[in-house]
């Protein structure tokens, strides 16, 4: 589940209705991103799901030859944005398939924003001026290093910024009582016996000048020349030097073949399977060790860290393949996945690992994955019951938390949802996460 700043942004990118905002996620990135700022975006390694947006410490203006100023910017839009939001859930009662829940509970939940925003872009003019400016001689090294790696770098076009600084809030509370409660949102999570009231409240400040969303352009180099591109995510290409490479046709099937093809490379022994298992266990309740890992992993040669990631990387050092083939290659390609997941999910997912019933919930994930993947509409279905059998109990509810946060509206007395298309890449990172930690399991 989004965070309170994430969901805000989304809000705000679906009232403004441009599809070429994108929502800032963090408010990390909404203290470093700027127009004319530089992002790069490193290439997956599935065809199924993408990278984030990273930020860079750098402009437009670092890489090209001086210019007599920096364009002029064109507020196009000034608005004041605000959103409450109250809602109220319960669920109780048992699910089919004879998975007895014995559980009973009431969420309650309220945000609200108020936001004084503007929407900075620059003129078609002064980005044609801006053309007329070369490339560094010699480039700058970072940009050598972005050409060698085969990195996307894009530059940030246009900017919606606060202009004042918001307080967040974020209140929820719950009222449970039964054997166990799970996270049906946010807002609660945890167990509970008999009866019990959570209430939780949070605030966010966000500080004035913050960049909310943003447009971005790929960069396209002609040695000291330079463009820009228009570059549409749904069309599912990369441009690599000039070129356009088109992805093949992304049906579930292909999604099996290139799981299978990470697991059959990496040849892990029982002793590395149990490790790699055991620490990414330990390290699934913080996204950030598991960010640092997978920094690591892609400096050559792979880098130092402490604790269970250090403990990670002190195994493949042992293997002579890293980093072309072998185990590096598995544990990148799982920890892409896993970021694409909410942090919510990761803490699910540790159950799940400690429960062992990853098998089971990969079976269910692909009877969704399988015949929706390329279903672009809304379309209900209805989980098979021999595929619910398994997971009963406490397994069901964190199973349904899992497809809850792919953003798949489920139901604890159900076994009815509607496939949402904004849930394909979700769901399969899920099954990809799910495929790999359940062949790690089997150590």
């Amino acid at each position: 589940m989004p965070s309170t700043f994430e969901r805000t942004t989304k809000k705000l990118v679906k009232e403004i209705g441009d599809q070429e905002l994108r929502p800032v996620k963090s408010l990390l990135s909404a203290t470093k991103i700027r127009r004319f700022s530089l992002i790069q975006r490193k290439k997956a390694r599935s065809w199924f799901w993408q990278r984030p947006d990273e930020p860079l410490d750098a402009s437009l203006m670092d890489i090209l030859e001086p210019g007599s100023s920096v364009p002029d910017a064109a507020v196009e839009v000034s608005v004041l944005f605000s959103d409450t939001e109250v809602s109220k859930q319960q669920a109780a009662g048992s699910v089919n398939a004879g998975a007895e829940v014995g559980f009973s509970g009431e969420t309650a939940a309220c945000q609200e924003s108020s936001l004084d925003i503007q929407i900075v872009s620059t003129p078609q003019k002064s980005w044609t001026e801006l053309q007329k400016r070369k490339l560094l001689d010699p480039e700058p090294y970072f940009l050598k290093q972005c050409r060698e790696a085969g990195v996307n770098l894009y530059v940030v076009t246009e900017t919606v910024e606060l202009r004042n600084s918001p307080v967040l809030p974020d209140l929820s509370s719950a009222n449970v009582s039964g054997k166990f409660f799970f996270p049906l949102n946010i807002f609660v999570k945890g167990e509970a016996q008999g009866g019990g009231l959570k209430v939780r409240k949070k605030t966010l400040t966000v500080p004035k000048g913050s960049v909310l969303a943003y447009t971005r352009k790929q960069l396209v180099f002609y040695g000291r020349e330079w463009d820009e591109y228009t570059d549409d995510d749904d069309d599912e290409k990369t441009l690599l030097g000039g070129r356009v490479q088109e992805s093949p046709g992304l049906d579930f099937k292909l999604l099996q073949e290139e799981v299978s093809q990470n697991i059959k490379a990496a040849e892990l022994s029982k002793d590395m399977q149990g490790v790699v298992f055991s620490k990414l266990l330990a390290m699934l309740g913080d996204r950030k060790a598991l960010q640092d890992l997978m920094d690591k992993l892609e400096e050559e040669p792979f880098g130092h860290l402490d604790g269970p990631g250090g403990t990670i990387l002190t195994e493949l050092r042992k293997d002579f393949r890293y980093p072309e083939v072998g185990p590096g290659c598995l544990i990148l390609y799982l920890l892409e996945a896993l970021m694409v997941l909410s942090d919510i999910q990761h803490v699910l997912l540790a159950q799940s690992m400690e429960k062992r019933i990853l098998l089971p919930q990969r079976d269910l994930v692909r009877s969704i994955l399988e015949p929706n993947i390329n279903c672009s509409e809304n379309t209900p279905f209805t989980l098979q019951p021999e595929l619910l059998a398994p997971l009963q109990g406490e397994a069901l509810a964190i199973t349904y938390g899992l497809l809850d946060e792919c953003g798949l509206k489920m139901e604890l007395n159900s076994p009815r949802s509607t496939w949402d298309p904004e849930a394909k890449e979700p769901l399969c990172a899920l099954y990809a996460a799910l495929s790999v930690l359940s062949q790690l399991a089997e150590a």
